[in-house]
């Protein structure tokens, strides 16, 4: 088992948390035809935080849960930064989270 499985379990639960705490989180799901978009982050269809939570967060969860392996990188931080670019502060706490979520999937252990 990744020693990181752990670390990123938490980091997934602090990213659904800013979410919620962002006011972000949807009780109902997107269009399955929504979630099937071809395009990276299904940019053409959802919104960033519905990719988060209907499809990221999800496969993460499903990795970690089953002990597979984890991607070798992740820059889900960049895409958030382009996101916010014009929305300053809005989601700092997001953002902190995606972060540290980058580091643990490279393998650095500072936040």
């Amino acid at each position: 088992m990744d020693s990181r499985l752990p670390a990123i379990a938490d980091q997934l639960l602090l990213i659904e948390q800013a979410l919620r705490q962002a006011g972000w989180w949807a009780d109902s799901p997107p269009s399955v035809e929504a979630l099937a978009s071809p395009e990276p982050f299904c940019i053409d269809t959802l919104q960033f935080e519905e990719w988060l939570q209907w499809i990221f967060l999800p496969r993460m969860k499903l990795i970690v849960e089953n002990g597979l392996a984890l991607p070798d990188a992740s820059g889900i931080l960049a895409m958030a930064e382009m996101i916010y670019v014009n929305r300053p502060g809005e989601a700092i706490a997001l953002m902190a989270s995606l972060r540290r979520f980058d580091l643990l999937i490279s393998g650095e252990t500072q936040a």
